[in-house]
């Protein structure tokens, strides 16, 4: 008989977006190490981005159960739909920019609802979920946040019934770059420290992304903690022509603080100095893009070499990664972000198109794209070098020599990280 395991997550399918994807993929594979997954999810979630074709991904013999939710944003949409979906989505405009209703939705998305907007969904999935565990025989669950509050379920239920707790983190708790944003009082914040120290006290083995959360972790808890990261997937598509032009490709989010200025200068100074750079370039912006980006690229007159897209389904982001020349991936110039490591930059390495990050010092994802020789990275003030390295890959474009070769990929593969995932359950 299989392990049977409960699956506590607020993203699925039919939610789009990077927080979607390690678990359907996890849930995906499992069965084929001896788990039977279980998911519980919302019934009448409040996504700010949906993608329908993920429901394609999901097996019909995976069992999912789902309990109503109560969505406060549904509320603040009445204020004011574009700022709720921006601020839910993690797209926070700048300080100095922010309207009185983006500030007055900030101070109470921080100050009322702590962890989280969702943790009025945590008492009735417990009562819900202590019956369902009982009745079921179910010895494992596993929490995965963001949304944070979802990690407070897991901490009631292993007090109530004793199951064994896995408890993920997508992404680190109070030190994630957008908590500052969120104008919390000291006590909101002291609030936040408790019960994220409260997790990771009690949960029975702690999940990250990076290694870099696991040494922020270690200093937290003395319960055991492993990094594993998200991957890429085999994808069973035509892999499309390369653009024609010279295209370096963003895939994501473009948040307010992802705004490499040095990298717009070093573009607009080869368009100036090189005829044949000017006419084959094009920056192709594919997602969400923060109107602060969007001013900052017409400020630097770059404005006839931009393709913007807007949100894509997954498949159709996998085709603009291969067809693309370059692939471009921004995080925010901040100690707090050396410890992400976008679930996108995987699917960026398996592409077979050189990657070009810029972020800070001593992040993850230098170590693995150095470790993997799938690109190059950048620290922010690095104008000088960013420019040679796009001229270098314009040139390899140009004589046709543009490849990427790739080096221990394997270990990021969905099914490899399962398999790492399934030791542990």
């Amino acid at each position: 008989m299989k392990n049977q395991t409960l699956i506590i997550t607020y993203y699925w399918p039919p939610a789009g977006g990077p927080g979607v994807q390690r678990w359907l993929k996890f849930v995906k594979y499992l069965p084929e190490f001896g788990i039977e997954p279980i998911v519980y999810c919302p019934e009448n979630p409040s996504y700010p981005i949906v993608d329908e074709s993920l429901l394609r991904e999901i097996s019909p013999d995976i069992k999912i159960i789902k309990q109503p939710i109560s969505e406060p944003y549904r509320f603040a949409n009445l204020l004011s739909k574009k700022d709720s979906k921006q601020i839910s989505s993690g797209v926070i405009p700048k300080k100095k920019k922010q309207s009185f209703v983006q500030r007055l939705m900030l101070y109470v998305r921080g100050n009322f609802f702590i962890p989280d907007a969702r943790k009025g969904w945590v008492k009735p999935s417990v009562k819900f979920l202590s019956d369902y565990i009982k009745e079921n025989n179910i010895e494992t669950i596993i929490t995965t946040g963001p949304p944070h509050s979802l990690h407070l379920i897991g901490l009631q239920l292993k007090a109530q019934l004793g199951v064994k707790w896995l408890a993920d983190f997508r992404d680190p708790w109070t030190t994630i770059g957008y908590h500052k944003q969120l104008k919390l009082s000291k006590s909101s914040a002291d609030k936040h420290s408790a019960l994220e120290s409260q997790v990771l006290q009690s949960a029975d083995e702690i999940i990250v992304t990076s290694e870099n959360t696991k040494k922020e972790f270690l200093s937290k808890t003395q319960q055991p903690i492993t990094v594993i990261t998200n991957g890429f997937d085999a994808h069973k598509i035509e892999r499309p022509e390369k653009d024609e032009k010279f295209t370096i490709a963003h895939i994501g989010s473009l948040l307010s603080e992802r705004n490499p200025k040095q990298l717009w200068t070093a573009l607009k100074e080869l368009i100036d100095e090189n005829e044949n750079f000017r006419s084959e370039f094009q920056l192709k912006l594919i997602g969400v893009v923060s109107e602060d980006v969007l001013q900052t690229l017409k400020d630097f007159q770059l404005e006839a070499y931009i393709y913007t897209v807007g949100y894509v389904t997954h498949e159709e982001a996998i085709k603009a990664q291969m067809a693309s020349r370059v692939l471009l991936m921004v995080e925010i110039d901040s100690k707090d972000t050396k410890v992400i490591i976008p679930g996108k930059l995987f699917e960026y390495m398996a592409s077979g198109t050189p990657i070009m990050a810029v972020g800070p010092t001593d992040s993850d994802v230098e170590t693995i794209l150095k470790s993997t020789n799938t690109g190059r990275y950048f620290y922010y003030e690095e104008k000088e070098q960013m420019k040679s390295q796009i001229l270098s890959y314009f040139e390899d474009y140009k004589s046709k020599t543009l490849v990427v070769n790739a080096i221990g990929l394997e270990q990021y593969s969905r099914k490899s990280l399962t398999k790492v995932l399934s030791r542990i359950i």
